[in-house]
C-alpha cells in the first residue's frame, strides 16, 4: 500500500512539474525578450535628402499616449476605472497629432506610445495612420517595441499587447539600434514577462561631406518606486551619451524620462501624485546639470517655469499640466534657438505636451 501511495505522490510531483513547465514555456514564447543591443530595420528612400552642415534643424519630441487623447483617460494603471478609447477616439487623436506636426513641421519626430497590434487600441499600427496623415517628405522611418507581448493575463488587457516609440524624419536615416535598458527588480518573475521592456532607441543622420547626427529616442520607467530602476537607467544613458561626447559626436535625446527636474519640484504636486516620484531626489540630476537641455534647469525653476510643464496628471482632478518630465538633451557642435513647449493646442489631445526645439549644426 504504502508503495502504491509513494508512486501516486511521484506521478502528482511529475505531473504539477510538467504542467509547470509547459505554462512557463507558453509564457516565454508569447512574451518579449531583446537582446541587450539589437537592429532595428529602417524604413528609408534613397532620394531622401541628406542633411548639411550648417543648416537648421527642427525637432519635435511627444509622447501620445497611445492617442487616448484627454479627458477619460484615467486607465487602471493610474488607478483609474475608464473604458479604454474608441476607434472614434483614436481616429480623432491621430489627426490632431497630425496637424500639430503638419503646422510645426519639424525635421526630425520622436515620439513615444504608439501602439501597434494591440487588443486595447483595436490592433492599429498608429505610427502608419500617422504616417497617412503627414506629408510626402516624411519619408524615413524606424521603430523599437518597449510592449509586446502575444497575451496578457490581466483582467483590464486580456489580449494582446504592442507599444513602440518612433523616429520620423525628412532626411535620410541609416542604420538603427535599439538598446535595452535595466528592468524593474521588484517585479516578480512571472509580472517581469508582461511588463514594458524599456529601451533606447537609437539611429543616425549621416551629413553630407562626412560625419552623422545621432538621434536617441527613449521612454524610461514609471512606477518603479522602491527600487533603483531609474538610477540605473540614467547610468545607462549617461554612458551612451558620455560615449559619443569622448567620440567627439553630436547627439540629439528625447522622450519621456517619468523624472523631476530637480529635487523639490515634486512639492507643488498632489499627495496622490507625489508618490510616484523620489523624495529623496530626482535620479536625472547627473543628466540635467551635466548636458544641455531643452527645457534647461533654470527654466524649469524660473518664475515662468510653469511654460515648460510638459505633463497633466491622469487622476482627472485637472486640466491644466503640473510637472515636467519630458526633455530633449543635446551635445556636441549643435547650437539651441527658439524652444518651447506646445501648450496652447494641444492639452486634449494627450496627457503629454510636444516639446520643440529649433537648433544649428555647427560646421
Amino acid at each position: 500500500m504504502a508503495k502504491i501511495i509513494s508512486k501516486i505522490l511521484q506521478l502528482c510531483v511529475l505531473s504539477i512539474a510538467l504542467v509547470t513547465l509547459l505554462i512557463s514555456g507558453a509564457v516565454y514564447l508569447t512574451t518579449f525578450h531583446p537582446n541587450a543591443i539589437e537592429d532595428e530595420a529602417i524604413f528609408s528612400l534613397a532620394s531622401a535628402p541628406i542633411l548639411k552642415s550648417g543648416q537648421q534643424l527642427k525637432v519635435l519630441s511627444w509622447n501620445v499616449q497611445f492617442l487616448a487623447g484627454r479627458p477619460n483617460n484615467n486607465f487602471f494603471f493610474d488607478g483609474g476605472n475608464d473604458p479604454w478609447p474608441t476607434s472614434q477616439t483614436l481616429s480623432e487623436n491621430a489627426k490632431a497629432v497630425a496637424d500639430v506636426i503638419r503646422e510645426e513641421k519639424p525635421d526630425i519626430i520622436l515620439l513615444q506610445e504608439l501602439d501597434d497590434g494591440a487588443e486595447r487600441t483595436h490592433f492599429q499600427d498608429q505610427l502608419q495612420m500617422l504616417l497617412e496623415l503627414l506629408p510626402d517628405d516624411y519619408t524615413e522611418h524606424t521603430s523599437s517595441f518597449y510592449w509586446l507581448a502575444d497575451f496578457v493575463p490581466h483582467s483590464e488587457l486580456l489580449g494582446g499587447v504592442g507599444m513602440k516609440m518612433s523616429i520620423i524624419s525628412r532626411y535620410r536615416l541609416a542604420s538603427a539600434k535599439r538598446y535595452a535598458l535595466p528592468a524593474i527588480t521588484t517585479d516578480n518573475i512571472l509580472a517581469r514577462q508582461y511588463n514594458l521592456k524599456r529601451a533606447i532607441q537609437g539611429t543616425y543622420l549621416p551629413i553630407e561631406g562626412g560625419g552623422k547626427l545621432n538621434v536617441l529616442n527613449t521612454h524610461l520607467s514609471a512606477y518603479a518606486q522602491g527600487s533603483d530602476t531609474m538610477v540605473r537607467q540614467v547610468a545607462m544613458l549617461e554612458k551612451v551619451l558620455g560615449d559619443f561626447a569622448a567620440r567627439g559626436e553630436p547627439v540629439l535625446l528625447a522622450g519621456d524620462f517619468n523624472l523631476l527636474p530637480y529635487d523639490t519640484a515634486y512639492l507643488s504636486l498632489s499627495d496622490f501624485n507625489r508618490q510616484y516620484y523620489n523624495t529623496a531626489g530626482t535620479e536625472i540630476a547627473p543628466l540635467i546639470e551635466r548636458y544641455d537641455s531643452v527645457p534647461s534647469l533654470p527654466e524649469t525653476q524660473g518664475n515662468g517655469r510653469q511654460d515648460w510643464f510638459t505633463h497633466i496628471a491622469n487622476d482627472n482632478h485637472s486640466d491644466a499640466p503640473d510637472k515636467t518630465i519630458d526633455y530633449i538633451f543635446y551635445l556636441g557642435k549643435i547650437v539651441l534657438h527658439e524652444h518651447y513647449v506646445r501648450s496652447s493646442d494641444t492639452l486634449k489631445i494627450s496627457d503629454h505636451l510636444p516639446v520643440v526645439a529649433n537648433f544649428t549644426l555647427s560646421p
